[in-house]
């Protein structure tokens, strides 16, 4: 029997908010990139390993899943998301929002830095690698002692087994 030959292998996916802007401290902002996860989880376009959210980037490992392109599933990702902070902004708070404006010929605000970074994950050795880093950057940046700490992370969930968030699939089973 022939395994199935993956057409998109899992990525370790990291963008910044543009100018290294501290926007994702305040957790309202957290809630959307979570709120777009869960979209794409649910309508099968990811499946979701791992993820943290800091204050100005986020890491992701994701796995795209057939039905979508990694082109495709992160332009919806990334505009959703600045469309939704960008509409927060208007309404609370017009002054942050300003920080944001720019002058380009395709976007009036930019929230995240062009061409995030994504890098297939070729081997499990790298896949736990990966895991490993982003469970432990709120550790390095001196938010908490543990990994499992941090709400904003899937780190508990590799932990102890659980997680508030419906939307991870733990590649440990």
């Amino acid at each position: 029997m022939i395994s199935p030959y993956p057409t998109e292998w899992p990525s370790f996916y990291t963008a910044t908010i543009f100018k290294w802007y501290p926007l994702l401290s305040d957790d309202k902002y957290k809630e959307i990139i979570l709120d777009s996860l869960r979209f794409l989880f649910n309508n099968k376009r990811i499946e979701l390993s791992a993820f943290v959210i800091m204050s100005n980037h986020i890491h992701l490992i994701w796995q795209i899943q057939p039905a979508s392109t990694p082109t495709s599933v992160q332009l919806s990702f990334m505009k959703f998301t600045a469309q939704q902070i960008k509409f927060s902004l208007i309404k609370k708070d017009p002054e942050l929002l300003e920080k944001f404006k720019v002058n380009l010929f395709d976007c009036k605000y930019q929230f995240w830095k062009r061409e995030p970074l994504s890098i297939q994950l070729f081997t499990p050795k790298v896949f736990e690698q990966k895991i490993n880093y982003i469970h432990y950057n709120p550790v390095t940046a001196g938010i908490c002692k543990l990994p499992e700490d941090y709400y904003y992370s899937s780190a508990k969930c590799y932990h102890d087994g659980t997680s508030s968030f419906d939307m991870l699939t733990n590649y440990m089973g």
